[in-house]
């Protein structure tokens, strides 16, 4: 099965007011800091208008 982004919303979603999305476990590769919608297939939706697949993202700190 192929996911889309733009799935429709799922009640997995999570969002954060303010968090830290990295690319790398040593938390050098920053990707964003802002608000962050963790979308229920896993993509990474940004502030921005920006998605990031979830193989792009290594893990998010963030705070509700």
């Amino acid at each position: 099965m192929v996911m889309s982004p733009f799935s429709p919303p799922s009640l997995f979603e999570h969002t954060f007011d303010h968090a830290v999305v990295y690319g790398d476990a040593e938390k050098e590769v920053v990707l964003h800091e802002g608000s962050v919608r963790i979308l229920g297939n896993g993509w990474v939706e940004v502030s921005d208008g920006r998605v990031f697949s979830p193989n792009a993202v290594h893990h998010i700190d963030g705070e509700r």
